[in-house]
């Protein structure tokens, strides 16, 4: 019996299989030698990291209607199979526990956020960019038309189309008359 404990033994097996730095088998359980890949059986998604404008290849792997592993696509021509902190851990940021689901609002001197309906504060943001628009809209400065606001802005994310881009121009600038219009891409 003790014979059959030592031989179990990772030291002994490294010693019998000259395994000195307990690389290859030797270092493997039971629970080892039988695991599979996490991803087994699960269906593929190519797709494009959210995070910034650089647009590097993810491969999206999911199983019942659950994300299991997000990892930079080999294929990809922009990042060849790599990603960066932020997105390396997009799995992380989209299905850890912690992660707010809910728009909250807090309100001028409040000490505590509160939930709001998502259609209450598309409402609230509609209502506000109007009547700032309202109260800074400048027709004409010194006899010229200017027909713009600079009271308030807009920031890109850089994950934006041309498209994308394109029809913002037209509303903020055309619509609301912005005139503070970028873009996180540049920044």
């Amino acid at each position: 019996m003790l014979g059959e404990l030592l031989k179990r033994w990772p030291v002994v097996q490294q010693i019998r299989k000259r395994d000195f730095r307990a690389t290859g088998e030797t270092a493997w359980t039971d629970r080892t030698r039988t695991l599979l890949p996490k991803t087994q059986g699960c269906r593929q998604t190519r797709s494009i990291c959210p995070y910034c404008g650089v647009g590097c290849g993810q491969i999206i792997y999911h199983k019942d209607n659950r994300l299991v592993q997000i990892e930079g696509d080999p294929d990809s021509p922009v990042s060849r199979g790599h990603l960066c902190p932020k997105g390396a851990n997009t799995l992380e940021l989209h299905t850890h526990a912690a992660r707010l689901k809910t728009v909250r609002y807090r309100r001028p001197f409040a000490t505590r956020w509160e939930e709001l309906e998502l259609d209450a504060a598309m409402e609230m943001i509609a209502d506000r960019v109007w009547k700032t628009r309202q109260q800074s809209f400048v027709e004409k400065t010194d006899g010229e038309a200017v027909m713009h606001t600079t009271a308030m802005a807009h920031l890109g994310g850089a994950t934006l189309d041309n498209e994308e881009n394109y029809l913002i121009k037209k509303l903020f600038s055309g619509g609301l008359g912005m005139v503070c219009i970028s873009n996180q891409a540049r920044i």
